[in-house]
């Protein structure tokens, strides 16, 4: 199959796909032309630039997958250039390949140094050239595979844990009030209590029970109940709380608020706290 669609893209003319995007950096617009002419022949895309100052704006307009730099150039040399591409936080990552007529090991040396990842000598067989460019260009293809499942996996972790936290929200609201449900209330109460114990400070408890709900509810339906449980609810929410604080559900139309670090005396004021006058409301209209 897909030696036909090799042979159908060539009828059809449509380009090859490329090995990779090569920039060139040499300010010899003849050794720039030979390698340009050399790497387009195995199917290389090649870009080039005579100096570092062209070869920066070139790359920022769009990122070579791997450079090929000369060391000898004027006004800036390949080392300065090399530097000022890793001092690049969008540049720094592509790999550059030194290509010199240097030979000595004091400039192979600097090369690395200055973040180069290998180091070609003039003249030089073309051979060894594209094996390097496909070495490196393989270690950059994997990294960025390996970049890329860094990334799907910190963002599928995101997921989950937003996932895990709606869940656990809705694991301890009461789905009619929204308030904390008896569940949440159990296991708050018995952390606090823990708390207050080794802290040895106070901790008020306050129930709250809707006289007649029974005979409401049967006069006005069970409609008309879960309105009223749900009004009750966001009366007893408004009241003034700390972060520590917690108001639940504890079952039917009894409610409980926990108040950490709070003695008998100030559990009465919250208790004597105004209550909300519902003689205005119609239990047939809506919330």
């Amino acid at each position: 199959m897909s030696q036909l669609l090799s042979e159908y893209s060539v009828q059809l003319n449509f380009p090859p796909e490329t090995k990779g995007n090569i920039l060139l950096i040499d300010d010899l617009p003849e050794n720039l032309k030979l390698l340009t002419e050399l790497l387009s022949e195995l199917n290389y895309t090649v870009r080039s630039a005579i100096n570092g100052a062209r070869a920066l704006k070139s790359a920022k307009a769009k990122l070579p997958d791997i450079i090929l730099l000369d060391i000898h150039m004027p006004e800036m040399d390949g080392y300065q250039v090399c530097q000022a591409f890793k001092l690049d936080a969008e540049l720094c990552d592509i790999p550059i390949l030194f290509i010199s007529a240097l030979d000595d090991t004091f400039d192979k040396l600097k090369a690395f140094q200055v973040g180069g990842v290998d180091y070609i000598t003039k003249p030089f067989q073309m051979e060894e050239v594209v094996a390097r460019l496909e070495t490196h260009l393989t270690i950059q293809r994997q990294k960025k595979r390996l970049q890329d499942e860094i990334a799907k996996r910190k963002q599928t972790e995101l997921v989950l844990q937003e996932a895990n936290r709606k869940l656990e929200l809705l694991a301890n609201l009461d789905g009619l009030t929204q308030i904390a449900n008896r569940r949440r209330f159990d296991n708050y109460l018995a952390l606090e209590w823990q708390r207050h114990q080794r802290e040895q400070h106070s901790l008020t408890l306050i129930f709250i029970d809707i006289d007649y709900f029974k005979r409401y509810n049967d006069t006005y339906g069970h409609q008309g109940g879960d309105d009223c449980l749900m009004r009750v609810a966001q009366a007893i929410a408004k009241v003034p709380q700390r972060p520590t604080d917690l108001v639940a559900q504890y079952g039917g139309e009894e409610f409980a608020v926990i108040l950490s670090n709070t003695n008998l005396d100030g559990g009465l004021k919250v208790h004597s706290y105004p209550k909300p006058n519902f003689k205005s409301w119609n239990p047939s209209s809506k919330l």
